[in-house]
């Protein structure tokens, strides 16, 4: 079986440059999660849409009652956030998180299959052209953006649509799953910049005028991330797009893809471009920069509260002498 799914995942993705001759570790444990992800991948990609779209609903029905260490989590981020909230609020809207991961995880693993006449139905842009000034000024764009909606298809539609950028991403723990998820998302000419040496790939992608994503939304820790305001509370963010900013004069504007239950469509929506503080301290602008990009963030989980990745440990790192909020 490993090798017969080997052999697959070579025979559909041997094509994608420096795939083939890459140097794996051969432990028995991520062959077989390579296995589970690739028959997944495969299995929901061969569906029809509507047929997809239903199985990866019913998956996050089942790890909604699965994980509920997780969904404890969900609602902890839910009363820090919103603290006037009421107990059934806040399990509806994990529960309806939990909805739209399981449809993330279905047009995943049917992004392969999409062209640009294929997505008209279900997949639009707002403000585009917001993002198309801020790329003619031909320093380089900055995209603030976080896992909101669904993140994953937001770049492959945006290259999908002859726009590629680069994203920020952290490596997978298992190199084979990493090599197959980014060979998907790379598909239409998108590139990745990998979290543990993206500085010197960042400052050369703005040099070139090239559009890169960030997702600056998860919990970082001193000194990569610096204390800002997030739901009234501090939460440590990354500082990193801030500080290239500052550095190259790039872009800098919001973007994400978001459910529109009243149109049954996603949306690509980019804001207008953020006006970056330059007082001259660059270490208290780097801080208000980042808070800039942090409230503009909040701004749109505001908005879709439903759609945002609760479950992760947001206000985990606490300033010095402050207590865990996730006792």
């Amino acid at each position: 079986m490993p090798s017969l799914c080997w052999y697959l995942y070579r025979l559909h993705f041997g094509r994608q440059e420096g795939l083939i001759d890459c140097k794996y570790p051969l432990g028995m444990r991520q062959r077989l999660e390579f296995i589970v992800v690739f028959v997944l991948v495969w299995g929901l990609g061969a569906l029809p849409r509507r047929c997809a779209r239903g199985a990866g609903a019913g998956l996050g029905a089942l790890a909604f009652f699965l994980t509920r260490r997780l969904r404890r989590t969900g609602e902890r981020n839910l009363q820090i956030a919103y603290p006037q909230s009421d107990g059934q609020w806040r399990r509806r809207v994990v529960r309806q998180l939990y909805r739209n991961i399981g449809l993330h995880l279905a047009e995943f693993c049917l992004m392969s299959r999409y062209t640009p006449e294929s997505t008209r139905s279900f997949v639009r842009y707002a403000g585009l052209e917001h993002f198309l000034a801020a790329r003619d000024r031909g320093r380089g764009v900055l995209v603030v953006t976080g896992h909101l909606g669904l993140w994953e298809l937001s770049s492959f539609y945006h290259a999908l649509m002859g726009y590629p950028m680069s994203m920020v991403i952290r490596r997978l723990d298992n190199p084979l799953v990493d090599r197959l998820v980014n060979s998907i998302r790379c598909l239409h000419g998108n590139s990745i910049l990998h979290k543990d040496d993206f500085a010197r790939g960042l400052l050369g992608a703005m040099r070139r005028g090239d559009t890169v994503g960030i997702l600056m939304d998860t919990n970082m820790t001193p000194p990569q991330g610096v204390f800002v305001d997030f739901f009234g509370t501090p939460a440590c963010t990354a500082s990193g797009l801030a500080r290239v900013a500052m550095r190259t004069d790039a872009s800098v504007l919001p973007g994400f893809l978001t459910w529109r239950e009243e149109e049954r469509k996603y949306v690509l929506e980019f804001g207008e471009c953020l006006e970056l503080v330059r007082t001259g301290n660059d270490e208290e602008d780097i801080v208000a920069n980042t808070q800039l990009c942090t409230t503009a963030i909040e701004g749109w989980i505001r908005r879709f509260p439903e759609q945002w990745l609760w479950v992760h440990r947001r206000w985990k790192t606490r300033p010095p002498g402050e207590p865990s909020l996730y006792s």
